[in-house]
Formats: C-alpha cells, structure tokens, sequence
C-alpha cells in the first residue's frame, strides 16, 4: 500500500508542477497584450503568383494586359505591391506601350501605379521606329493616360539619345515635357 500511496502522490506532484509552469507559461496577462503594431501594418491578407490580367475597354477593344510574378495585398493600407511588373497598355490601338520594372505598387483603388527600379518603357511606332525610355522610379496615372517622376530619364529614340531630370508624359497625345537638366544628342539626317 504504501507504495500505491507513493505513487499517487508522485503523479499528482508531476500533474501540478506540469500545471503551475502552464499557467505561468500561458497566464491571463499575456491574453491582453496588443498584437506588435508594426506586423499588423504590414500583414498581406492574400497573393498571388504568376498572375495574368487583361482589361477591355467599354468598346470591347483591348486596353492592357499586365503580368507579374508575384502580387500582395497589404491589408491595413490596401496597398498592392507586385513584383516584376510587365504591362501591355493598348488603349485600344495595335501598337502598344511595353512598360515593365522590378517592383511596382498600386495605390488603393489603382488610381496610381509606382513603378521602382529598372523601369523601362517601349513603344514602336507605325513606321516601326523604336522609343525607349527608362528611369529608376516612374509614377503612373492609369485613368488618366499620365506619367510622371522627379528621377533621371534617358529616352533613346531613331533620331537620338535625350537625357532629363523629371518628366511629364501625357500617354494620349504621345507628348512628354522634360523638367530640368535637358541634354540631347541627335543625328542629323
């Protein structure tokens, strides 16, 4: 008997010492603790990878396509950053702008696109002559047909090289307006 009484007593030593290190280990205070406000900020509520978008206008014709390797959502700021961006952009023609970067963020509602590191922008025109514009950082307006950024910008075009610091592109017309720092260098023909 006494051994049987020895063991009872031993199991329920083992059963509370196993119990007070849960309660200190799990204890009501740390419940109330605020989740790290940093992490909650930068939570992705969804992704997706090796995505693939096409977007008609109201006239059926094409407006863009856009792919890229991976795409997340930020919840908290509704931001969408994706990575290794490539676009399409028709506007309903058959000569499209190619705009592609490393890194690229969408603003809430797509009002704005941030294009960052490695943007380059091609367009070949009717008479197949090629344009391409590259920057570090490039901010586009999609409803609007505009783009803008405050970098360094080098177009290379069939008549020659320009080089600027900041830009305006206003994509309907094919105008771009060069902020400062303008030089050129073309070849008379």
């Amino acid at each position: 008997m006494p051994r049987k009484l020895f063991n009872i007593v031993l199991l329920t030593s083992v059963a509370l010492l196993v119990a007070a290190l849960g309660y200190w280990n799990l204890s009501p205070e740390g419940f109330n603790q605020q989740p790290d406000k940093a992490a909650t900020d930068n939570a992705v509520d969804f992704y997706a990878t090796n995505t693939y978008t096409v977007q008609y206008q109201a006239d059926g014709k094409l407006h863009y396509e856009l792919t890229a390797d991976k795409v997340e959502h930020i919840k908290a700021s509704d931001i969408t950053l994706m990575a290794s961006p490539n676009m399409n952009l028709f506007r309903g023609t058959e000569l499209p702008w190619k705009i592609r970067s490393e890194r690229g963020e969408v603003s809430p509602g797509g009002t704005e696109v941030e294009l960052i590191e490695n943007v380059r922008v091609e367009r070949t025109d009717a008479k197949g002559r090629p344009t391409i514009l590259t920057t570090s950082r490039l901010t586009v307006f999609p409803e609007k047909e505009y783009a803008q950024t405050q970098q360094a910008v080098r177009i290379v075009a069939a008549n020659g090289v320009t080089t600027a610091t900041g830009m305006k592109a206003y994509m309907n017309d094919g105008r771009m307006l060069l902020l400062s720092n303008v030089r050129g260098q073309h070849e008379a023909r």
